[in-house]
């Protein structure tokens, strides 16, 4: 191994480490991969817990992991709810108290843009809101303006959630 090669081996990773996931009621995970690959694709580590993750189980993997951001992912119409229960669970963890933690997709059974809905759920702690409805490029903004490795938290954010051509939902 040359100097060259030996200092990138020794440098610290650029990116992010994120935890993308589902709340308790949602099963749905073709949302979560599409996230995994997006996230992995701008140059960031993505843990993706995966569907129908009990409010402790996320609690506890983020304290393990020690995430740079946490995503949660909604497309049963029931993530206001849910993502109000675990934001409270988030923010009461000392260690998780200041990271990072956006939520995003179908957030409610009555359509997007619910300016009160949103407002509520930054106001309960989140960091971003992205609803279904509009570009990724929304949310890949937002994630430029986490400094890497940092616990720093940007101005919350409410925005519609970046959703693909094909209709991929935060």
């Amino acid at each position: 191994m040359n100097e060259l090669e030996q200092q990138r081996a020794e440098a610290e990773p650029a990116g992010l480490d994120i935890v993308v996931t589902t709340m308790a009621s949602d099963s749905h995970t073709w949302n979560l991969v599409y996230l995994q690959l997006l996230l992995e694709e701008l140059g960031h580590r993505v843990t993706n817990l995966g569907a129908c993750v009990p409010d402790d189980l996320l609690v506890a993997e983020c304290r393990r992991i020690e995430p740079d951001l946490i995503v949660l992912s909604s497309v049963n119409g029931h993530g206001y709810h849910d993502g109000l229960r675990v934001i409270a669970a988030l923010r009461a963890c000392p260690e998780l108290g200041g990271t990072p933690t956006v939520i995003g997709g179908k957030l409610g059974i009555a359509g997007s843009g619910d300016p009160t809905r949103q407002q509520s759920l930054l106001a309960a702690g989140f960091d971003g809101v992205f609803e279904e409805g509009r570009s990724v490029a929304e949310f890949q903004s937002f994630i430029r303006t986490l400094p890497t490795g940092s616990a720093a938290v940007p101005a919350p954010v409410s925005v519609p959630v970046p959703v693909p051509a094909a209709g991929v939902l935060l």
